[in-house]
Order: C-alpha cells, then structure tokens, then sequence
C-alpha cells in the first residue's frame, strides 16, 4: 500500500456521484476527516449513502472558505480542471488527484487497467468476465460500474479490472497497474484538452508511467498514433503488442487465416474468429487484448477460449433491439465519439437510416464520409445544433430530419425506413443536451422502439 494514504487527514471530496461517494466512504473508513461538496443537487441514492456513513456534504455551491480548510482535494473526473473551485483549490496549494488515484493507495491487489479512446468498457467487462470463470477474487469498476474506491472501502478482492478514461488519468500521479492496455488513440474530447491531439495522447499514455519491469503493457501495434507515441515514451513494462497482421514471433496476440493465436512464454494457443462471441474487426483487437491480459495471469487457455466465446455484449453498444416489419433496430449510443461510429457503420451490411447528434466535442466527420456514402439511405439528427452534420453529409446524404426526442427521432426513422433497412443510434457525440447520460438516451431508445 501507498504510504501517502494516512498523510492527509482533512479530505475534500468534490462532485458527489459515483466516484465522489466512493472516494468519500473509502476516508471514512479510515476514520479521515471528509467533506463533499456538489456543485449541482446531488441525487437521492448517493444522499442516502452520504448520509449512511455520517459523511458530511454540501450541494448547490461550493463554500471556498470550507473547502481550503483541506489538505487534499478529489475531483470527480467530470468537473474541468479549469472551473473556478478548481483554480481556487490549486491556487491554495491544496493537491488535486483522482479517485482512482486515492483509491490505489489502499489496496495492495493486482490492477488490471484499461484505457483506449473505443472498445474499453467492453474489454474491461470481458476480462472481467474470464478472470471470474477462472474462479478468481475480482472487482470491475472505474469508469464502468461500481467507483473503484467503494469497492475496495468495503470489498476484500485480489483482482481489479479497471476502465480508466483520460479524464480520470490526468488525476493520477503513483497509480501502478500491474498489467496496462491501451486499445487504440483516436480524436476525442479535444475540447477538454484545449483542441490538441497530442496532449490527449499524453493523457492516455499517463497509464504506464509509473509501471517498471516487472509489470505488463499491451496494445494495438498497428494504431500509428501508438506507434509514434512509444517512439519517445520510455517504457519500463514489458511490451505485450495484438495485431491483425501476421505472427512474426513476437510474444503478445495476432490474427492469421481468421484464427487468433496467443504466443506468451513461447506458448501458443489458437482459437477461430467463429469461436468469439463479440464479431466485427473493432471486437476482434477487444477479444486480443482480453485475452492476453488473461494469458498473462496464467489463465488456462481452456476458460479463456470458453471467456471469449460465451461473453455477452454490453448494453448500449451495437445491441439489438428489435425488427419491426423487416426493419431493425440497433441501440448503439455508447458510441460518443467519431472513431466508434465508424465502426459501428462498418459492421452494418444493410443500407442504414443513421440517428446521430448531441454535443460535439470537437469532432472532424470527414473520416466518415466514405462509411456514410457506402451505407446510409438517411440521416436523423438528435441534437439541438446539428450545423455540423449538415455541413458535413449534406452533399452525400439527400434524407436528412431533426428530432428533439427519442421518440420523434425513431418515429422518422420507421417512416423512412423499408423492409430489410437497419436503423441504427450512433450518435458520434455525447448526449448532455437532450439526455442525461448515454444510457438514459440509449434507453428512451429502446422504449421508442417498443412504441413502434
């Protein structure tokens, strides 16, 4: 364990959602002084935990005085670094960090992390899924389910997988996972890093830099974003790459003849692409990554081949939802970003009526215009600007209609759309206009469809 952890005994803790409460039940735990405090109304169910735990919080506004009392700061990864309470706090000399930074600090268990600009939740919830078929002691948490820090404040497991987003690892400064992924870079949420690429790079890379030789770095060797990034990132870790292109020896994964071969230790095991459960290309570098991470723990190769073919999708991701008349509807909201889109698009191999729009975090459309002219019939923007998409596909797309709702949007869809079309939500843009997360918009989705 981090020597630090007993250090500071005056926390403060602000946002007060899932990774704010868990930061500050895991405090009081340690009999630490802690003090939430939520710009916005704090929702019921993390009141009542607050409240539970006797944790003292504020909600509406933050009180500066109150707050510089402290001698440690957690930030939930969703507040900017550059808000005013932030730059109050930093000007006070109060350290900032993460909660999955805090939370590392109190468990001495093996950290499996997960970071990548598409397919992390997936393939954090698919190890996850392998480790416990092999019977191991595991948590799964991060930016996916339970907050890392809840878990270990009132868990006692040997094993985390953990999805870890560039927001949450610019938080972090001793954070050490045993075995680190990253699954690809590509454009996104350049409006929190002041619209250049490279410094969300660096973010992303912040996931090994303090792992040494005894630890694990996997990732996509044919990403050129990776590959120009290592090129002036010192590595420690020992270097664990998954390609689609053919085995040259090297220990890590690969794809040959439409079978996976895993090669650690001058071990190789094989399994057929027919055999995974999650299909297309963006699945396949998923299930690579997964695996290895699991070859790497010693897994046997018997639960990891069984892992990865009776694995269940997520909720939100390329999930189906229904036909209705010869139509089909697919519930792809997840997809917050113009890379995951793309893939997305790929995978349909019948002309889409495609519902897209939100809030654009700097997106550049262009990468998808040959997806777009190759598969789509029709666009439906879901968003309260989509200037954008229209300056973007107007000359490629001639059906183009706005919806301010769920149900407006698959209502247009399903009078668009004829027998053997596919509707597909992949919005390529976050969903804080409209909706109140990706899930809330991915299921007002859903119910629409019901509707029909």
């Amino acid at each position: 364990m981090n020597a630090k952890r007993f250090k500071y005994k005056n926390v403060v803790v602000l946002g007060a959602g899932e990774s704010g409460c868990g930061a500050a039940v895991l405090a009081k735990k340690h009999n630490i002084n802690v003090f939430v405090s939520d710009n916005g109304l704090i929702k019921p169910a993390y009141k009542e935990v607050l409240s539970q735990y006797e944790i003292d919080f504020e909600e509406g506004g933050h009180t500066l005085e109150r707050l510089v009392k402290a001698d440690l700061a957690i930030k939930s990864p969703g507040i900017p670094d550059k808000v005013p309470v932030v730059e109050n706090l930093k000007a006070a000399g109060i350290p900032i960090m993460d909660e999955i930074e805090y939370a590392s600090w109190f468990t001495d268990a093996t950290l499996i992390a997960i970071t990548g600009s598409n397919g992390k939740t997936t393939t954090t919830l698919l190890t996850g899924h392998i480790l416990r078929k092999a019977g191991l002691n595991l948590g799964i948490g991060g930016n996916v389910g339970s907050s890392f820090a809840m878990q270990v404040a009132t868990e006692q497991f040997d094993y985390y997988v953990l999805e870890i987003s560039s927001f949450q690892l610019d938080g972090i400064f001793d954070f050490r996972p045993a075995i680190a992924i990253i699954l690809n870079i590509t454009p996104d949420h350049l409006d929190r890093y002041d619209n250049n690429f490279q410094n969300y790079i660096e973010s992303k890379f912040r996931l090994i830099q303090n792992q040494n030789e005894e630890d694990a770095f996997i990732f996509w060797a044919d990403d050129l974003v990776i590959q120009q990034q290592l090129e002036k990132t010192t590595v420690k870790a020992k270097k664990y790459p998954f390609s689609l292109g053919p085995d040259k020896g090297l220990e890590g994964a690969t794809m040959e003849n439409k079978t996976i071969v895993f090669n650690i230790n001058k071990i190789r095991s094989e399994m057929t692409l027919e055999q995974l459960a999650l299909q297309g290309k963006h699945n396949t570098f998923n299930s690579l990554a997964s695996g290895l991470a699991a070859k790497l723990i010693q897994i046997r190769k018997e639960t990891i081949k069984q892992g990865l073919s009776d694995f269940q999708n997520i909720a939100h991701r390329l999930e189906f939802v229904a036909n209705i008349h010869g139509v089909s509807y697919i519930n792809d909201s997840k997809a917050t970003n113009v890379n995951s889109t793309w893939y997305a698009l790929e995978s349909m191999d019948r002309p889409v009526i495609w519902i897209a729009g939100g809030i654009d975090k700097g997106n550049d459309y262009e990468q998808l215009m040959p997806m777009v002219e190759k598969k789509v019939k029709a666009i439906i923007c879901l968003g309260t600007d989509n200037s954008k998409l229209y300056e973007a596909f107007g000359s490629a797309i001639k059906t183009f209609a706005e919806a301010n709702s769920a149900d407006e949007a698959v209502f247009l869809a399903s009078n668009i759309a004829r027998n053997n079309d596919i509707v597909l939500l992949s919005p390529a843009c976050a969903s804080f206009d409209l909706f109140e997360n990706y899930e809330d918009r991915g299921n007002q989705f859903k119910e629409a469809v019901k509707k029909l």
